[in-house]
């Protein structure tokens, strides 16, 4: 394409990329970033906030720079419907349309409030700010969801190739069903070194030697560098709940191959399909790959998938149950 890619490539962790963007697959060609309003909104009366704050959530939002003439009460009313749609129980917002902002929750303010959230929010007249508030699992995903969604109607999102490494990512993720924690990826990545410590007793706070290359929104390679350690694998699997003999029942062939010797490793493998759609500005994957499914699964060019005879299912073991 002629385009030259500065490096090196830029690289931020996880929790930066999920608290300023929502999301750990940012696309960074324009701003419209995540403030947090929360040590603002817990000195409101407006029960929404300070419930959200007293759950151990925050409140947080976006400001659509020159959106009030395209962002209308009614479109604004969709924006609502669509952030129920995808987690959140609703949506506050400010237009700054005339020459006394518009404010949902105006009532609830004491004095000087409403001017603090703008100036945080760094707000002028013109501009729209959409606030969610609840637990961080919720708000900023939803709010990365509602930046990603405005930017394209407002047209901002410039024609470049805007590359990241997203670094640093949580080991465990707390599972609300199981009531115990689960390996964000998988549980063979190495923590850092400084974060093994707190395997035992603060598993939250550990991070993996775990690597994403981000282009414009999209996620290009995943990737990590991985356990050798028989010791340190065994007790990442303890951390999950992994008593020692379903550890050797399940995985007892990784564990046992590495008392033998295992050079350190890593790596990941890009998604040549995505980068050629990235530079082909295709909508779809469908549009680059070389044989393309359709709907329901087949492919036009081969019929597949094809009958197959009885020899070839013994040969595999398969057997076809009528």
């Amino acid at each position: 394409m002629g385009i030259d890619i500065p490096t090196p490539l830029p690289r931020i962790t996880y929790n930066e990329a999920m608290s300023r963007y929502g999301s750990d697959k940012p696309d960074t060609r324009y701003g419209m970033e995540i403030t947090d309003i929360s040590d603002i909104a817990a000195n409101t009366g407006f029960g929404v906030f300070t419930s959200a704050i007293e759950n151990g959530g925050s409140v947080r939002g976006i400001c659509l720079k020159n959106a009030a003439k395209i962002y209308t009460r009614k479109e604004i009313d969709k924006l609502v419907e669509y952030v129920k749609g995808i987690g959140a129980k609703g949506l506050a917002w400010i237009r700054w349309a005339d020459e006394a902002p518009t404010c949902t929750f105006a009532k609830f303010l004491g004095e000087g409030q409403l001017d603090a959230i703008l100036t945080r929010m760094g707000a002028e007249k013109g501009d729209v700010l959409l606030f969610v508030a609840d637990k961080n699992k919720v708000t900023l995903p939803v709010l990365g969801a509602l930046r990603q969604e405005t930017a394209k109607r407002l047209g901002i999102i410039p024609d470049t190739f805007n590359f990241l490494f997203v670094v640093e990512f949580p080991f465990f993720e707390y599972n609300d069903e199981t009531q115990g924690w689960d390996a964000m990826h998988h549980p063979f990545t190495a923590p850092l070194d400084e974060c093994i410590q707190y395997l035992d007793n603060a598993p939250d706070k550990v991070y993996a030697k775990a690597y994403d290359l981000v282009l414009n929104g999209i996620e290009l390679s995943s990737g990590s560098i991985r356990i050798t350690d028989p010791e340190l694998q065994e007790k990442m699997f303890e951390a999950l709940g992994f008593t020692p003999e379903q550890a050797q029942e399940k995985f007892g062939f990784l564990t046992d191959a590495f008392k033998y010797g295992a050079p350190p490793h890593g790596g990941f493998g890009i998604g040549i399909d995505r980068l050629v759609m990235l530079m082909r500005k295709a909508e779809s994957l469908r549009d680059v790959v070389a044989f393309p499914k359709v709907k329901d699964a087949s492919e036009p060019m081969t019929n597949a998938p094809q009958p197959v005879d009885d020899k070839q299912l013994a040969e595999l073991g398969i057997a076809v149950i009528k």
